[in-house]
């Protein structure tokens, strides 16, 4: 028999490769773990996902946004708020964080190898530790968990200050007048909420003619109703064909000749699956343009002993997704028994203010001819919205007339990607409209908002059925 010096080596210790990790360690496995130095975590802890979401509740703190319907329209915790004041907090979480996710790995005697991996064969990888000298490892079985980084157009010239992508937004070296954020997607919809309550004048360019289109299109209304009110341009159907960088601001110049100049321009142009240092090929694996390797549905690729999960896979390349794909990567890989991660998925958005859902869309049922009912509770009647101070939240239920099965719900406002899982669990256990009819809430509680939304949609289905028969 061959001896390899791991049972399961994982490159990548983001949300998938962690999960991955410790689930072949829980299953008694010797786990390899392959990190560059300074990013354990990976992508999520260290640019991404974390420190994009700690920002947004530095922001949301010291602007004193979320107060304004209670204390007026001009108060703020912090008059002339920094950089320093934004990045404090972020780097906080970033290093709590990371000390977390090394303690789980230690704790679970997880090697972590610190270097950038590339394969040299099917079983065995190189690992370049920053010495100038590589070191061969070899492993019976691998999961690539290597994550995205943001796609950068080859005719912008990025330089980090002037002209960024998601990743060096953060480290911007002060908070910018004006900003020209291109794509109209999660992440460039995150930031442009997040500078416009800031206090930036923020423009988005977005060449399609909505914007967030796989959301429901009342919720991304009452969304650009809020950031026009923050004095955001939105310019759709409108590509840029060039920036040029000044002296002291960038112009960007769209295709149909309308300039804009700004402090800074922000490109969301999608990611890219940092998959081309692995070389691939030498496992036998190929990647598609875009970086990403093709798997099977137990995140198998064409390689019989190697694996791929989160990012590098693609849609749906969510932090909460891509870990459920690791463990169950990691429980395939290991001959155990699993069960396939539920269809139900929940989105979360974390715009000013949030937009979460599960389920379908009003459009998606309107285009499949399924008959629903449309239950809402608003924030302004809870007394919970009043308390916190928000009065446009909403909480919509789109509900069966014929079973009163939840066909899909949608949230907008406070603590919307909190309280959609319980209509994600509600609809996971085949429960129904009258369950959340028949419920005690809390009160007063933002989750109220379920029972108010289950009586409209009931009243108005035994209306209907009243006249109908």
């Amino acid at each position: 028999m061959i001896v390899y010096d791991y049972d399961l080596l994982v490159l990548g210790s983001g949300p998938s490769g962690q999960k991955a990790a410790i689930a072949a360690a829980k299953l008694g496995r010797r786990v390899g773990l392959v990190e560059r130095r300074d990013m354990l975590g990976g992508v999520c802890i260290n640019t991404g996902t974390v420190p994009s979401k700690t920002l947004r509740e530095a922001v949301l703190y010291l602007t004193g946004l979320s107060q304004r319907d209670l204390y007026g329209s001009s108060y703020r915790v912090k008059d002339e708020i920094t950089v320093s004041d934004l990045a404090a907090r972020t780097q906080h979480v970033i290093n709590r964080q990371t000390d977390v996710i090394r303690n789980q790995l230690a704790r679970n005697r997880i090697a972590v190898i610190t270097g950038t991996g590339r394969f040299a064969d099917a079983h065995s990888v190189w690992v370049d530790g920053d010495s100038g000298r590589e070191s061969r490892i070899t492993f019976d079985k691998a999961i690539i968990a290597a994550g995205t980084r943001p796609a950068r157009p080859d005719s912008v010239d990025f330089d980090d200050r002037t002209i960024v992508d998601s990743d060096g937004v953060i480290n911007l070296q002060a908070v910018p007048r004006s900003m020209v954020v291109v794509g109209a997607g999660v992440i460039g919809m995150e930031y442009a909420s997040m500078f416009a309550a800031l206090g930036t004048k923020v423009t988005v360019v977005e060449r399609r003619e909505r914007m967030l289109d796989f959301c429901d299109e009342e919720v991304v209304e009452s969304l650009k109703y809020h950031l026009r009110d923050l004095s955001v341009t939105f310019r759709f159907g409108e590509e840029v064909a060039a920036v040029e960088k000044h002296q002291t601001a960038a112009l960007c110049v769209l295709k149909s000749g309308k300039k804009i100049v700004a402090d800074t321009v922000m490109y969301s142009a999608g990611r890219q699956g940092q998959t081309d240092e692995l070389d691939l090929a030498a496992a036998g694996l190929t990647a598609d343009r875009r970086g990403r390797i093709e798997v099977d549905a137990n995140y198998r690729t064409a390689v019989e002993n190697i694996y791929a999960v989160g990012d590098v896979i693609g849609f749906p390349a969510l932090a909460s997704t891509s870990m459920e794909q690791g463990r169950l990567a990691a429980q395939h890989a290991c001959g155990e028994p699993d069960r396939p991660m539920h269809a139900l998925q929940p989105i979360g958005i974390y715009t000013i203010p949030e937009i979460s859902f599960v389920g379908k869309t009003e459009e998606e049922l309107t285009d499949s001819a399924t008959p629903f009912e449309v239950g809402i509770a608003r924030y302004r009647e809870l007394a919970r919205g009043q308390i916190v101070g928000d009065s446009y939240g909403m909480l919509k239920l789109l509900v069966s007339p014929a079973d009163g099965r939840l066909l899909g719900v949608h949230v907008f406002g406070t603590g919307a990607t909190e309280i959609v899982h319980i209509g994600q669990t509600v609809m996971g256990c085949g429960g129904t409209v009258d369950y959340l009819v028949d419920t005690v809430f809390n009160y007063p509680t933002l989750a109220e908002a379920y029972k108010v939304a289950a009586l409209d949609a009931s009243n108005k289905i035994r209306n209907i059925t009243r006249i109908d028969g």
